[in-house]
């Protein structure tokens, strides 16, 4: 008897342990399916917000001129401190003999690539935008009630009953808070912002500098992205990517990993509207983003990719916050009427934890 009783609790350790491993190797939630349906999205949301007549009234061609302008401006706030040094080295170049030397171009191009991968300036710049105008915000909602106006004209033939809650109406009674800091003012939610900002840029600057140790230096920045991946995606991702990271180059070890922390804090703040009204707890918001992550991985880094075509970078961040909303009637539920019903909302809250149709959705035509 005493051999089997203690046979039992020894049978069940290894089940929970073979549990747990294929919950982390789990990549539902980041499967190559569901990152090339959120690519998809960026594609057919992009259509759908230009659809929309109201994208091109008076004042949004006035607010397309202003981003393309705040485009122009952006690079050359980026290009005069490169363009400060070029300088510099050109009068040195009376002094020293630079004609066989390497090393100007090799500084000029180190801070090229710091500037635009390692700091993100211009996407930094782009994204600070969104603190001082309520342009983007107008655009989500804008278009929100579009998306709500099309699907009523798609199925005008059947039972009101049987359609969906509309999302603009009531996402429209929602009180704005900063999304993210639930800051109350401007200021302040400018102030968090560039606080977070130089957090990660003090962060990435450290990483980078670390990876040139020696020896050690090259597990740096694979160890770096272990940890990031293994707390976003699971443990597969992350021991893939630690193993490629080893041997990768480190210019396209960091590409990659700041291409995909981009294209993250991109969707976090094309998310900013939506959020900014349905005030989630962080946990809840932690799991919200977990159970879509590749799907706004995929989302994320197609508008990422053409946010960085020069000049009309600006304008396409545009495009990319109104094309949001229609992703928003995808992957969520409408939000109830009234979210001072605190019942009501905990329920719709605790319901968008997990994505709910998301078999159906990848089944289905992103249209």
């Amino acid at each position: 008897m005493a051999s089997s009783s203690t046979q039992q609790p020894g049978h069940s350790g290894p089940n929970i342990e073979v549990d747990q491993l294929k919950k982390s190797f789990d990549l539902s939630n980041f499967g190559l399916n569901t990152i090339i349906r959120g690519a998809q999205l960026t594609l057919v949301g992009a259509y759908r917000a230009l659809q929309n007549p109201g994208l091109f009234t008076s004042r949004h061609y006035r607010q397309a001129a202003y981003a393309v302008a705040a485009g122009i401006a952006i690079r050359l706030v980026i290009a005069i401190p490169i363009y400060g040094i070029k300088l510099l080295i050109f009068f040195f170049s009376f002094i020293f003999r630079l004609d066989q030397a390497t090393w100007d171009d090799t500084i000029v191009g180190g801070l090229d690539f710091i500037e635009e991968y390692v700091l993100q300036v211009p996407f930094f710049l782009m994204t600070l935008i969104r603190y001082i105008s309520p342009t983007l915000d107008n655009m989500f909602m804008d278009s929100l009630r579009w998306v709500d106006l099309t699907y009523v004209q798609k199925h005008k033939n059947e039972k009101p009953d049987d359609l969906r809650d509309m999302y603009y109406p009531n996402l429209k009674k929602y009180p704005i808070a900063d999304g993210s800091t639930h800051a109350k003012t401007t200021g302040e939610a400018i102030t968090m912002f560039l606080y977070r900002y130089a957090r990660k840029a003090g962060i990435s600057l450290a990483v980078f500098g670390l990876s040139y140790m020696p020896i050690v230096g090259r597990f740096v920045l694979p160890a770096a992205s272990f940890y990031t991946f293994n707390k976003a995606v699971g443990l597969g991702p992350a021991s893939a990517i630690f193993g490629v990271g080893v041997v990768l180059p480190r210019k396209y070890l960091v590409v990659f990993l700041q291409t995909y922390f981009a294209s993250r804090s991109l969707m976090r703040e094309l998310l900013e509207p939506y959020f900014s009204r349905v005030h989630f707890s962080k946990a809840q918001k932690r799991k919200w983003f977990h159970a879509r992550e590749g799907l706004l991985f995929g989302f994320g880094i197609g508008f990422y990719t053409l946010i960085k075509v020069p000049l009309l970078g600006v304008l396409i961040y545009g495009i990319a916050e109104a094309s949001t909303a229609y992703l928003i009637t995808k992957i969520t539920d409408p939000p109830p009427p009234d979210q001072q019903d605190k019942v009501a909302f905990q329920e719709f809250a605790e319901r968008q934890q997990e994505w709910r149709n998301k078999h159906e959705f990848l089944d289905l035509s992103p249209c």
